[in-house]
């Protein structure tokens, strides 16, 4: 009698240890599966500057230097020399400035196509 109650009290604690095991991997389980932390989106200047130096290009301006620095970006297309200003203003945003010259005659709209090629990129 005494071996029968002994097997029953054993096979009961065998199930909490189960039970109490199969939990705390379950718990594990769930802990292991962490998402990547996203990396940082680019800054407003850094997303500027590209979209500057892209619509540029895409109106066939040939880009002869860039200077993140001072935030200026030089190029010509035919007899124009084109220059792209960017700074950030005390609220974060960026002003970009765009102008094209030439003699006269030249293509008095290279600037404005720029400015528009700019808005696209930047989703405007």
């Amino acid at each position: 009698m005494k071996l029968r109650l002994l097997c029953a009290a054993l096979q009961r604690t065998h199930l909490w240890v189960a039970l109490i095991l199969f939990s705390g991997f379950a718990v594990l389980a769930g802990c292991a599966s962490q998402e990547p932390a996203p990396a940082p989106a680019p800054s407003t200047f850094d997303r500027s500057w590209s979209a500057a130096l892209s619509a540029a290009q895409d109106e066939g301006v040939r880009i002869t230097s860039e200077d993140r620095g001072s935030g200026v970006i030089r190029g010509s297309r035919n007899e124009q020399e084109v220059t792209i200003n960017l700074r950030t203003q005390a609220d974060g945003s960026v002003r970009v400035e765009i102008s094209a010259r030439g003699p006269k005659g030249s293509d008095p709209g290279l600037a404005g196509r720029i400015s528009r090629a700019y808005d696209r990129r930047m989703g405007r």
